[in-house]
């Protein structure tokens, strides 16, 4: 997921996105408890996805509140 892919998306959808990399990060929380993880990289991948969605909303809602 690039942050360019991802300015070009609403805030809609990047809310979205957000909650389905929530989801995922939960899912594979519990594979790691019970250890059934297969893909342990993917766990870092899903936090730094997460954190870049967080980034763009926020650039969003400032450029929004700056706007008004």
């Amino acid at each position: 997921m690039n942050a360019s892919d991802l300015r070009e998306k609403s805030a809609d959808q990047l809310k979205e996105d957000l909650a389905n990399l929530k989801k995922e990060s939960f899912n594979l929380r519990f594979q790691h408890a019970t250890g059934s993880l297969e893909n342990a990289s993917r766990m870092r991948a899903v936090k730094r996805d997460t954190a870049r969605v967080l980034t763009i909303l926020n650039e969003k809602a400032a450029a929004a509140a700056k706007a008004e």
